[in-house]
């Protein structure tokens, strides 16, 4: 019996910390034991935010090896980059064609835009089509991804149920997978951690940048115990282990901080050197993204000739 397909998508914005690891990154690296894969680099849905081509190509590259040195194995799941693949934005525009306004309206991302009194482009507004169009091209059984971003799957199973409705059964209905329990990982000052707040611990940080990081966290406690570096402590050690801990080291800080900086240093540092690796030689890198993506095309290809018979403009 094969195995189910997911399907999950990554935009090229920049470095990873330690929140995208855990409330991402890892959680791909745990189904590809179980699951077939599609782990897409979404660099067409990044030109929101990115218009830089230059570093639009060096973001692609980085979030490559990225992939690679936290574990995902290519001889496991497909990693692809989106733009490799055109039948992503050709079913796009099929699936806009039977999508109103209305109900795009609806969209997370297009009411905070509003609500913001933004000037809106048209790529805001029906990236959600684009973002179904992806999901759906490879057939998933899930698509894993947090409490906060359910209504792109129900946007991706309702243009499926459409499509199917309208032209007949044509793609499968994925349904999410929420992962239920993602760390919300604590960014420095006790915010969500989010390059947005500048509260991030990278990664791939060096010693010395693990360091910075640890002593600028915000000591805000009580009994004690630094709420803020026990939140990021809590992820590397057994909560039962770790209290113990911090009420033996009540009240000394630098110590507590010094625990966490060896500990995320000994996280850290086996992807650290596994990322070096992969970075001396880059175009091996890419090669296996090349692949990836001469797969997914294969499998995109035979997808759009079956929409391509159903809506009818297959003449020869």
């Amino acid at each position: 019996m094969s195995k189910k397909v997911f399907v999950s998508g990554v935009q090229p914005s920049g470095k990873p910390h330690i929140g995208n690891y855990f409330g991402a990154m890892k959680q791909f690296v745990e189904l590809q034991k179980e699951y077939s894969g599609y782990v897409i680099i979404v660099d067409y849905h990044a030109l929101h935010s990115l218009q830089n081509p230059k570093e639009m190509r060096a973001n692609i590259i980085s979030v490559l090896l990225d992939f690679l040195a936290i574990g995902l194995d290519p001889k496991k799941i497909v990693l692809l980059k989106q733009s490799a693949v055109s039948e992503h934005t050709e079913l796009a525009w099929i699936f806009e064609t039977i999508t109103t306004m209305p109900y795009l309206m609806r969209a997370h991302a297009f009411k905070d835009a509003e609500a913001k009194n933004k000037e809106i482009d048209v790529g805001t507004f029906n990236y959600p089509m684009l973002m179904a169009a992806d999901i759906l091209l490879y057939s998933p059984d899930v698509v894993p991804v947090g409490a906060d971003q359910k209504q792109h799957v129900e946007i991706a199973r309702d243009t499926a149920l459409k499509f199917n409705r309208v032209f007949g059964e044509t793609f499968k209905v994925p349904e999410p997978m929420i992962m239920k329990d993602v760390a919300i990982v604590p960014g420095t000052d006790g915010r969500k951690m989010s390059k947005s707040y500048n509260n991030t611990i990278p990664l791939f940080a060096s010693y010395e940048e693990i360091k910075k990081c640890v002593m600028s966290i915000v000591t805000d406690s009580s009994g004690g115990i630094p709420k803020n570096v026990y939140a990021i402590h809590k992820l590397f050690h057994n909560e039962k282990e770790l209290k113990k801990i911090y009420e033996e080291k009540s009240g000394k800080y630098k110590e507590l901080k010094e625990m966490l900086i060896e500990d995320l240093e000994k996280f850290i540092a086996p992807m650290r050197r596994k990322r070096k690796e992969f970075e001396k030689d880059i175009p091996k890198a890419l090669a296996v993204l090349k692949e990836g993506s001469e797969k997914a095309k294969i499998v995109a290809r035979h997808k759009m000739r079956e929409v391509k018979e159903k809506i009818g403009v297959n003449v020869w």
